[in-house]
């Protein structure tokens, strides 16, 4: 409850103040939040909302700059795009001007080397701030803790004991139970092969500190270690309270994701009816002016029926023009998507996935089959499992250079979406990843589907070039501009920081 009052104030904030520093402020703190309750991509939105209300020449907003930062490689880190998380932890010291603040981001940027196995940048960042940390006992014992993990991941036979300990006593002499908890789950991995009975120690005390803190992350995570080091007659009991705790968990963030995004649409609602009774006074002094309008009309219309049947004849003349051009239009689009896109995503697959001599020959002859009907209007068949289709469209375009990572690509959701309309969503999805493919250059690709109300809602985002100034859109775009009318839909395209956002969404319609 109280991070939900937070946020309803951090929203109103941003609703009504005026200062562009306050106002990215509050987006940071809502972002922190979501964050904490596992938001993570609202996270991002909204941090990256926060940067643009931000002005890097200003000695005042380089804090929030380098927050905002901080928080972003926090949030990679939690989506285990590690890359990025380090790019931005060296966006964030850019702007750091305090020296706590310069020690913590390098302490997470050095987590950030462990993850991806660079233990020798980590270590080096370890041993350069270690000494920097004295006066500040938790600091201190935090990197002292964190680098003698990382020396005994890079080396087996490293014997970090000693170190674990001492950080491990610093932080009961100073009552720091987060870090307690940290250095309990670091001397239960270490002892985990040697002495298991001394790494179950650990995991226990562990398990208790993570109830004292009400913490189901850790809690969870000690339970892991119970189940695997604790003797058979227990591990049920571990294993009941780790699901019960899992499912807990993962239901808590998805209401505080709900319960953030109502905050926002009252926020949105009030906002519009307040504009609705400004309108309404409007419309009074409207309805004068349109009576006397209404006058000086019936005049204009007895001219104008005298042209009504030049008028005709020239729409009649324009309609068949139109027609022609719409087939022209259609056949070319057809001709993209089944040929030129078809083609470039069996290049793109048998450029980064190994792919059988025969599934490839069965590709090539149905994109043939395909295109020899191109110009009989034949229906696209469409997959009877629309989710797995869509899962491997993308997957194709998932390499050892550009990762790509979806959320809610559920069977559940495409149930409800008529075949045409999946079969323009397949379109517009496979135009954007080769657009991307071509263009942008991103390495972290991110797509995510949901439902909201009647619309389906589709979020792309990816960390490449963006779209340069008065951009012009080739064939491609320019046909999923035409699919997504087709659907009744909307398609914006923002540049962010560092690379572009596309937002699209289409009502769900029955149209099977």
């Amino acid at each position: 409850m109280k991070d939900d009052s937070a946020f309803y104030y951090f929203n109103e904030v941003v609703s009504n103040s005026k200062d562009s520093l306050q106002i990215a402020m509050a987006y940071n703190g809502m972002a922190t939040i979501q964050s904490g309750a596992g938001d993570y991509f609202g996270s991002q939105e909204n941090l990256l909302t926060s940067l643009s209300y931000l002005n890097e020449q200003k000695a005042d907003d380089r804090y929030c700059i380098s927050s905002d930062y901080n928080e972003l490689g926090s949030t990679s880190l939690n989506l285990k795009n590690y890359d990025a998380a380090i790019d931005y932890y060296d966006r964030a010291l850019k702007f750091a001007e305090n020296d706590d603040y310069k020690l913590t981001f390098l302490n997470n940027k050095a987590l950030a080397y462990q993850k991806i196995k660079a233990f020798a940048q980590a270590i080096a960042i370890y041993d350069s701030i270690l000494s920097k940390n004295k006066k500040d006992e938790k600091a201190f014992a935090r990197v002292l803790s964190n680098r003698a993990r990382a020396r005994w991941l890079q080396d087996s036979t490293y014997q970090a004991a000693p170190e674990l300990n001492e950080a491990l006593q610093i932080r009961i002499k100073q009552d720091d139970y987060w870090g307690q908890n940290a250095s309990y789950a670091h001397l239960s991995d270490y002892y985990a092969n040697s002495h298991p009975d001394s790494a179950l120690m650990y995991a226990d005390k562990m398990y208790t500190i993570a109830r004292h803190l009400n913490s189901p992350d850790d809690e969870i995570e000690a339970l892991q270690k119970l189940i695997l080091l604790g003797p058979s007659q227990t591990i049920r009991q571990y294993y009941k309270r780790y699901q019960y705790l899992s499912d807990s968990v993962q239901t808590a963030r998805n209401t505080a994701k709900n319960q953030f995004a109502l905050i926002r649409y009252d926020a949105e609602k009030n906002k519009i009816e307040n504009l609705k009774l400004q309108k309404e006074n409007a419309d009074k002094k409207v309805q004068i002016i349109q009576q006397r309008l209404m006058i000086y009309g019936a005049a204009a219309a007895m001219i104008l029926g005298v042209f009504l049947v030049v008028i005709w004849n020239r729409k009649r003349k324009q309609q068949m023009a139109s027609r022609i051009r719409d087939h022209k239009l259609k056949t070319s689009q057809k001709v993209h998507d089944v040929v030129a896109n078809g083609l470039y995503r069996i290049m793109t697959e048998i450029e980064h996935h190994p792919i059988e001599k025969e599934s490839l020959l069965d590709k090539i002859e149905d994109m043939y089959e395909r295109s020899r009907d191109i110009s009989y209007e034949q229906p696209e068949i469409t997959s009877t499992d629309f989710q797995a289709e869509i899962a491997w469209l993308l997957k194709a375009f998932n390499t050892d250079n550009t990762r790509v990572v979806t959320a809610g690509n559920d069977k559940g959701l495409w149930e409800k979406v008529g075949t045409n309309i999946q079969k323009e969503v397949k379109h517009i999805l496979q135009e954007l990843m080769i657009n991307m493919k071509k263009h942008s250059g991103a390495s972290y690709v991110g797509i995510r589907f949901k439902q909201s109300g009647n619309q389906v809602e589709i979020q792309y985002t990816d960390n490449g070039a963006g779209l340069p100034p008065a951009y012009s859109f080739g064939n491609g775009l320019t046909n999923t501009e035409n699919r997504i009318k087709n659907i009744n839909g909307e398609i914006t395209f923002t540049n962010v920081n560092k690379g572009l956002k596309i937002q699209i969404s289409f009502p769900i319609a029955n149209m099977k």
